[in-house]
């Protein structure tokens, strides 16, 4: 009886925990979405494909086609390994952004890491959540003015709308 009642506390718990990790609703993000969502969903996403380079920063959203992991050539390991199953990318921003806090906001859930000047940035503040139509994630880095790389990997999509704007600080 008492291992049932551990085992079901168990469940329970670590349920609950999840659930604690993955807010439901737009409303459940850490700062406001909108500018990020409308981006996002706009109509004049540009497509890009995996391992191309942009001269600047879009005007508005890119949908990033993605890859197997190994097809993907990555320009730096990502922080988290991809799982089996899952696609890859990245795009390359030639032309330096004015330096500042920006946010990298995503349509879908995935692994984002921001590599500039050869080292993969650590990511200001994180908010996500579920049940959001139109984004899923958003993260903020302080980015010099400096040629940047964004890679995407971990995703159960096969491409992700991903918007980079300055921060609403």
């Amino acid at each position: 009886m008492r291992k049932s009642l551990l085992a079901a506390s168990l469940v329970l718990v670590s349920t609950s925990a999840f659930a604690a990790e993955e807010p439901s609703g737009c409303d459940k993000f850490k700062w406001s979405i909108e500018r990020a969502r409308a981006a996002l969903t706009a109509s004049d996403r540009a497509k890009v494909v995996s391992g191309s380079e942009q001269t600047a920063l879009p005007a508005t959203a890119i949908t990033l086609a993605l890859v197997a992991p190994g097809d993907a050539k990555l320009p730096t390991p990502p922080e988290r390994a991809p799982k089996e199953g899952t696609f890859a990318g990245f795009t390359s921003f030639k032309a330096a952004p004015k330096a500042g806090l920006y946010t990298v906001s995503l349509s879908a859930g995935a692994w984002v890491d921001l590599v500039q000047d050869g080292h993969v940035l650590k990511p200001k503040a994180f908010s996500g959540a579920t049940d959001c139509d139109g984004i899923r994630k958003t993260v903020k880095y302080d980015l010099a003015a400096s040629p940047f790389v964004l890679q995407v990997s971990g995703s159960k999509e096969n491409s992700l709308s991903i918007a980079i704007q300055p921060a609403d600080e």
